[in-house]
């Protein structure tokens, strides 16, 4: 008889509406919505993203670490507790998960594998879909 886990599996987690954020960074950058809105995860994403693509690898990590750490803290916040779906189809979610994902391949370009790996199979357990669209 296979193992099964007898535990219901936790609510999915949504964090709120970013769309003023969303339209900010639209208007003025990543850089400066970062600055008005420094929990703002997409910002931090996008930072990390043109860092790793301009080839400075440590700004990356930086800029994806703090995406994924602001991130755990409205996760929190919402009623994660740890574990469970963190759905890519919800919009608002979806700068963490792209923080996480920076975070992943910035830790790998500056030899961090064990890191890498965690955030990938992290990424992964949030959310499959938001694991296969963002690589």
């Amino acid at each position: 008889m296979p193992n099964r886990n007898l535990l219901p599996e936790p609510e999915a987690t949504r964090l709120p509406d970013d769309s003023e954020q969303m339209e900010y960074m639209s208007e003025h950058g990543p850089a400066e919505a970062a600055r008005k809105y420094p929990t703002f995860c997409g910002a931090w994403a996008k930072l990390a993203k043109a860092a790793r693509e301009s080839g400075d690898d440590l700004a990356a990590y930086a800029y994806a670490r703090t995406g994924y750490h602001r991130g755990l803290d409205q996760l929190r916040g919402n009623g994660w507790r740890g574990h469970g779906p963190v759905p890519w189809s919800h919009k608002p979610n979806r700068g963490f998960l792209k923080s996480l994902y920076q975070l992943s391949i910035a830790s790998d370009e500056i030899g961090d594998s064990s890191e890498a790996a965690r955030c990938a199979e992290f990424l992964r357990d949030c959310d499959p879909a938001a694991a296969d669209a963002l690589s």
